[in-house]
């Protein structure tokens, strides 16, 4: 069953958006997001639901449990995505299927109903309700259904989908996967022109999976750089470590909307398990990034000293010392002075203003110089 084409579109009411130039910012469900922001994270169900309403409703619930933000899927129908003659792309000892149709036609069972479904079991969960359109049927039956729109990197040249989706008037996440720069440059325009005010880049690499030495996680700060104005984030395709490196590094670079395919068994046959993240992977990764957030603290644009660093100020640093027994009256000279530990008189930074000064009293070595010491000039 073929989704009913169809280039009608209802434009949908956009959140305020601040000065492209003064601040990046997109409203994703009930979060704006920001640089200053945590990560907006997408768990990518895609298709690793097999087919199954259940295993679907399940994959929502883990996500959640894990701390995404959203948890999104794919629409589309065989028939109107692929030809029976489209080659694969993907690492065939993982996912041997050689045709796009035929591996596409194995999970395109859902129905308008079934996203309906999954849209209002996302409510009921507390988490947002996202999915990949692939076609016009597919952008007009999610519109109702879904704060935001994410468009595939295999899109990105698509110029009647994306007018399509831009003129909803919602959010869009755009992947800039295999894209030129010429390319991510027309497709932000064709979308801007259309109608689309609130807009994410994310950076991708289309290899399934992406080895560790083709992430060229760089890309984010280079995006950042040509699209000032854009909240900019990463979609992920390498193999997940322990560490969650790759989603790691690209929040330290600075991606906001972190997106990742996302299974409750990594072990399972297919194109999308094995790469994926599951709920504990998810977990470290928030944990992580907290952890990070701590660290960097909320000061981190500021050259200033931490309030806990006060007692290593007074203690650790060092004051002006008597290096002799001085009378009072006494000229100071370089030969009299030292420098020594705690802090908590003359700085040496005031050397050069203390020498040729007389002292008021009789001073004792090694005794710690204080501004009351000194006679008045």
């Amino acid at each position: 069953m073929a989704w009913k084409k169809s280039m009608a579109s209802t434009k949908g009411e956009t959140s305020p958006v601040a000065d492209r130039t003064s601040l990046r910012q997109i409203r994703l469900g009930s979060r704006v997001v920001t640089d200053d922001s945590p990560p907006y994270v997408i768990a990518e169900i895609g298709v690793n639901h097999g087919g199954s309403l259940e295993l679907a409703k399940k994959l929502i619930e883990l996500a959640k449990e894990g701390g995404a933000d959203a948890a999104k899927f794919q629409t589309y129908k065989a028939e109107t995505l692929a030809s029976k003659h489209s080659p694969a792309y993907w690492d065939l000892s993982k996912e041997p299927t050689t045709s796009q149709f035929k591996l596409f036609q194995k999970y395109d069972s859902f129905g308008p109903d079934d996203y309906r479904a999954l849209a209002k079991h996302c409510e009921s969960v507390g988490i947002d309700f996202a999915s990949t359109p692939f076609d016009s049927g597919a952008v007009e039956m999610l519109d109702p259904l879904m704060p935001f729109f994410k468009i595939a990197s295999a899109d990105l040249t698509n110029t009647p989908l994306l007018r399509q989706v831009a003129a909803t008037g919602k959010p869009v996440v755009l992947s800039t996967g295999a894209a030129t720069a010429e390319e991510v440059r027309w497709a932000v325009e064709m979308l801007r022109s259309s109608g689309c005010e609130e807009l994410s880049l994310l950076h991708c690499v289309l290899n399934y999976p992406t080895a560790d030495e083709n992430a060229h996680l760089g890309m984010i700060t280079a995006l950042r750089e040509e699209y000032p104005d854009l909240l900019i984030g990463y979609s992920d395709h390498t193999v997940p470590d322990h560490e969650m490196t790759a989603l790691c590094t690209a929040y330290m670079l600075g991606a906001r909307v972190i997106e990742k395919h996302f299974t409750h068994d990594k072990s399972l046959p297919g194109n999308d398990h094995y790469h994926a993240m599951d709920v504990d992977d998810l977990r470290r990764f928030r944990a992580l990034v907290s952890k990070m957030d701590t660290m960097i603290g909320g000061s981190a644009a500021a050259v200033d000293f931490v309030e806990t660093e006060e007692i290593a100020r007074l203690n650790a640093r060092r004051s002006i010392v008597l290096d002799a027994d001085v009378p009072a009256g006494t000229v100071l000279d370089e030969s009299m002075l030292t420098y020594k530990r705690p802090g908590t008189g003359v700085s040496p930074r005031d050397w050069d203003a203390v020498i040729g000064r007389r002292v008021a009293r009789d001073l004792e070595r090694d005794h710690v110089l204080q501004w009351a010491d000194l006679e008045s000039q």
